[in-house]
């Protein structure tokens, strides 16, 4: 019975200890952020050390984030005299979503409430990354996202802004 009681309190100790970490991490996050490197393993390996312009802000709930897939100036011009392809070009390049997040010891789980992607919106499928903070730099690696599993996760380490 002792034996038993002992492994209840160490059960709810860890359990707090998670929680305080969880948070914890949680408030590390809130801020601005931006990629400054990504990294694809497997077949089709790279790293792209120059992206595009982008920003993903952490509220204490919520994430927004934006950017430009492309590291070469966008085109600028007004808009009204772009043809129907110029603007395609850019809005392909374009990326946008928002939503919730919450923080699960190292794991950070992204829900999208509204996106440029519909998939990204599927509730119930949400971006799962493993992250890691060291002073003003984030690494974020996506190991499942709607479609599963990543059997060749990428890898963003992101800057601190604010």
């Amino acid at each position: 019975m002792r034996k038993m009681r002992m492994i209840t309190v160490c059960m709810a100790a860890l359990a707090i200890l998670l929680i305080v970490q969880s948070a914890a991490a949680q408030a590390k996050l809130e801020g601005a952020w931006k990629v400054t490197e990504i990294t694809l393993t497997g077949p089709n390996a790279f790293k792209e050390s120059n992206p595009g312009p982008n920003l993903l802000i952490f509220t204490k709930k919520h994430y927004s984030n934006a950017e430009y897939r492309s590291n070469n100036a966008r085109p600028i011009q007004p808009m009204e005299k772009a043809t129907d392809a110029q603007k395609v070009a850019i809005w392909e390049l374009f990326d946008a979503d928002a939503g919730t997040y919450e923080v699960k010891g190292a794991t950070l789980i992204m829900q999208g409430v509204i996106s440029k992607n519909p998939d990204d919106m599927q509730p119930g499928k949400p971006h799962i990354f493993d992250f890691k903070i060291q002073e003003n730099t984030l690494f974020l690696t996506e190991i499942a996202s709607e479609d599963g599993p990543h059997p060749n996760p990428i890898t963003y380490k992101l800057v601190r802004l604010e």
